[in-house]
């Protein structure tokens, strides 16, 4: 059965790509990549070629998702379910792979009109070890779990689900969040590796995503982020807590596009059977006074 393996890479706009080389270096630990190509920059975080493209194109948004399949057998399976399932796509040339550093590349939306890239082959440098932008106690936590998870825009979560689960995804409604009107929330989690999620739906926002989670492999980098975003007054969007899903200790705080950086660590491998809650279990306080702040004014370097 073709199905989707992880996520593989983002692609993100921005309205400052030397604001994002900053944030993600000093900030994020990320290592910034520089080929010479005018407006855009990669990030590495493990030996992949990159993890995120950031470009300069003013959007201050996602502009792709990049999900993987296993090999061409499982691409081509892909092209087949679509196909069947009357789902419009395009299958990119080989410079378009070339530029995306994988082998084959197809595009296509979800129901939600969110850009997907579906793809096998990344180009993996094991010549080059990673580099962390700023000094870290360990790694980030990949391997066959993906680089993270996102929550993404929805409008449907119904008609979600039926898609994510025609890419071969599984999961379904993990919160039902009561809200003070008396009316409940509801979250929709699709699963596709041993990371608990990896694409979810059913929170608001302006914009396509409303976050994205990288999880460390150390628990001491967790913390020292957490005081870093502190010292930087960086603006902490819910504080630091434990989710009832993924067990997850993590934390959330605006970047420079104005949408939210999960940073995580000690998540629980992915359970098959389904469960829900209410709320986590403790922390994770929502902080409704957010303030957007001036970038250009914040200090981002990190302390040596």
């Amino acid at each position: 059965m073709s199905t989707i393996t992880e996520l593989g890479y983002m692609a993100i706009g921005v309205g400052n790509l030397n604001r994002w080389k900053e944030f993600a270096s000093e900030i994020l630990g990320l290592e910034v990549v520089d080929e010479g190509e005018p407006g855009r920059c990669y990030l590495r975080m493990d030996f992949w070629h990159h993890r995120l493209i950031v470009e300069e194109d003013g959007s201050d948004d996602l502009t792709c998702l990049g999900l993987r399949v296993a090999g061409p057998e499982e691409f081509a399976g892909m092209r087949k379910v679509l196909d069947e399932a009357g789902v419009r796509h395009q299958v990119c040339s080989r410079a378009q792979a070339e530029g995306r550093h994988v082998l084959e590349l197809m595009t296509l939306e979800d129901p939600n009109g969110n850009p997907l890239e579906i793809f096998h082959g990344p180009h993996v440098q094991y010549s080059k070890p990673f580099h962390p932008g700023r000094r870290m106690y360990g790694r980030f936590a990949t391997g066959t779990a993906g680089m993270g998870h996102c929550i993404v825009r929805n409008t449907d979560l119904d008609a979600t689900y039926r898609f994510y689960r025609l890419l071969g995804m599984r999961g379904g409604i993990e919160y039902k969040v009561p809200r003070p009107d008396g009316t409940v929330g509801e979250a929709l989690f699709m699963h596709c590796n041993d990371r608990d999620h990896t694409l979810a739906f059913g929170l608001g926002g302006s914009k396509r995503i409303n976050h994205l989670m990288l999880e460390f492999e150390s628990l001491d980098d967790l913390y020292y982020t957490y005081q870093l975003v502190q010292k930087r007054n960086l603006p902490i969007g819910i504080t630091m807590g434990k989710h009832s899903n993924d067990h997850q200790h993590s934390f959330y705080f605006l970047n420079p596009s104005n949408w939210m950086i999960e940073l995580g660590w000690g998540s629980r491998p992915a359970t098959h059977q389904s469960e829900y809650y209410q709320e986590d279990f403790y922390g994770h306080e929502f902080q409704p006074q957010v303030l957007k702040p001036n970038w250009d004014a914040v200090d981002l370097k990190a302390a040596e």
